[in-house]
């Protein structure tokens, strides 16, 4: 199994990210990482896997899902391009490094979230993104 990559990520570029546990996302790692940074106010536009439904009717947020595996890549302005352009980057990044431990996962999420809002101009500002992140 692959380790789960969580992100939300808003139409401004704001975003979070974490690494709930491996395989796909659960209701409860749902609960864990969004619940706390969503406001209730929002629109949860996701992909197809039903826990995000889930997720959503639990907690009263209007969710919406794309289907990807049906060729669908956006239901009118609703899409997910933001976070898949997410992944992508950090993947394709990512195997500079020929692999990485499960373990570090979170500081290297920390490394290309600063790299990917230029947030970070010192090198302390970079290690204390890897060493630090967010989501840890």
């Amino acid at each position: 199994e692959l380790d789960c990559i969580l992100v939300a990520r808003d139409r401004q570029g704001r975003t979070c990210d974490f690494v709930p546990g491996r395989g796909p996302v659960t209701v409860a790692q749902l609960q864990q990482h969004l619940l706390p940074v969503l406001d209730k106010a929002v629109l949860l536009a996701t992909d197809a896997a039903t826990a995000y439904r889930e997720f959503a009717k639990d907690h009263g947020i209007a969710h919406r899902a794309v289907n990807l595996r049906q060729g669908e890549r956006a239901l009118g302005e609703i899409h997910v391009q933001n976070v898949n352009r997410y992944h992508a980057v950090f993947k394709s990044w990512l195997i500079r490094f020929h692999g990485v431990a499960s373990r570090y996962l979170p500081h290297y999420l920390g490394w290309i979230h600063g790299l990917d809002c230029r947030h970070l101009s010192t090198p302390q500002q970079f290690l204390r993104a890897a060493l630090f992140p967010a989501g840890s």
